[in-house]
């Protein structure tokens, strides 16, 4: 098997950083979107047979160095009895959304039987995987999956979420609470499914003051990652649109991997987390892959540069663009895979 992203997660010597994009299975590939023109979304993720398909079209697309299951963060609001529907133009909607301390009550006890879809889907990916490449478990951070089921959808300003946070904490801790524990017993479930690297979105972090991130984010997100760690699997965890607490996050939740978007230099983040012993993921803006392709590869070799070859994992600041030329994204997996195998790359210690 190709086991670079396992060892580069752990730091231990490769031939070359691996490569995969967040992402990566989605709507700029057309082979994602002649699935999509078939089947609704809800249809896709909660098929096992379909979430196979998906996941694999960029591996055999794009020869990326792992594979990242075809899901969504916000099963478990699904799973914990909201009603999730995908609006076109608007995103997901989950329905009704959490706005006062009795509404918690309506939402049901965590049961990983209402996410066994997602579970049998990663045992059909890794048989058809063939051991060719690892697989990514993921899900969503509790602040990230609190957001979503109190706003009722994606927002700009997340006003409902931190108006509750600040009208009625206990009513918000309790939501997390429960979220802490749904999403570390997944990740514990994915990886005994076959799971063998597991990624923590905490996407809405970026939102919250310094004071409410302690508070309210920190210890639920260091929950999570400590719950999943104790499986054995690499553990990354993105907390984009956050630089100014990499430190934090590396040492309150012993992550493996700190996954990093493209506001932050790669010197920048190598000198600040150098004392925790993280490997690297990141961190090329996803607009860049608009450039032409000799521009792409230029900046790739940079960025590859920069971080160095031990311990670093290539991939984007965030997702895949839904445009982007798939021509450009296989640019940018050819340049890191082929740059370092023409010019060995200095080992960063």
């Amino acid at each position: 098997m190709n086991d670079l992203l396992l060892r580069a997660c752990r730091r231990q010597p490769v031939e070359r950083p691996p490569v995969w994009l967040m992402r990566q299975a989605g709507r700029y590939l057309p082979e994602y979107r002649a699935v999509r023109s078939r089947h609704d979304f809800l249809t896709m993720i909660t098929t096992p047979e379909l979430v196979a398909e998906v996941t694999l079209q960029p591996v055999d697309r794009l020869g990326v160095d792992a594979a990242i299951l075809f899901s969504d963060i916000l099963v478990i609001p699904m799973a914990l009895g909201q009603t999730l529907s995908v609006e076109e133009g608007t995103g997901p909607v989950l329905d009704p959304p959490i706005r006062h301390a009795a509404d918690l009550q309506r939402l049901h006890s965590f049961d990983l039987n209402a996410l066994r879809f997602q579970l049998d889907a990663i045992r059909l990916t890794r048989r058809s995987l063939e051991g060719r490449v690892p697989l990514i478990g993921f899900t969503g951070g509790p602040w990230t999956l609190a957001s979503y089921m109190v706003e009722g959808r994606s927002g700009r300003e997340w006003r409902a979420i931190r108006r509750l946070a600040a009208e009625s904490p206990e009513t918000v801790h309790r939501l997390l609470d429960r979220l802490a524990d749904a999403a570390g017993r997944l990740l514990v479930a994915q990886a005994e499914a076959g799971a063998q690297a597991l990624q923590v979105f905490d996407t809405w972090v970026s939102m919250l003051a310094p004071g409410d991130f302690e508070v309210f984010a920190l210890p639920y997100l260091a929950r999570v990652v400590r719950t999943a760690r104790s499986t054995g699997a690499p553990v990354i965890v993105f907390v984009p649109g956050a630089g100014w607490i990499l430190e934090t996050v590396a040492e309150e939740t012993g992550a493996d991997v700190i996954s990093l978007d493209w506001h932050i230099p790669p010197a920048d983040a190598r000198s600040r987390l150098a004392p925790f012993d993280v490997a690297y993921q990141g961190n090329f803006d996803p607009a860049g892959l608009y450039a032409p392709p000799g521009t792409i590869r230029s900046r790739v070799e940079a960025m590859v540069e920069a971080f160095g070859s031990r311990g670093y994992i290539a991939n984007l600041g965030h997702g895949v663009l839904r445009d982007t030329p798939v021509e450009h994204v296989q640019e940018f997996v050819a340049a890191v895979q082929s740059c370092i195998a023409a010019a060995p790359l200095r080992t960063v210690l």
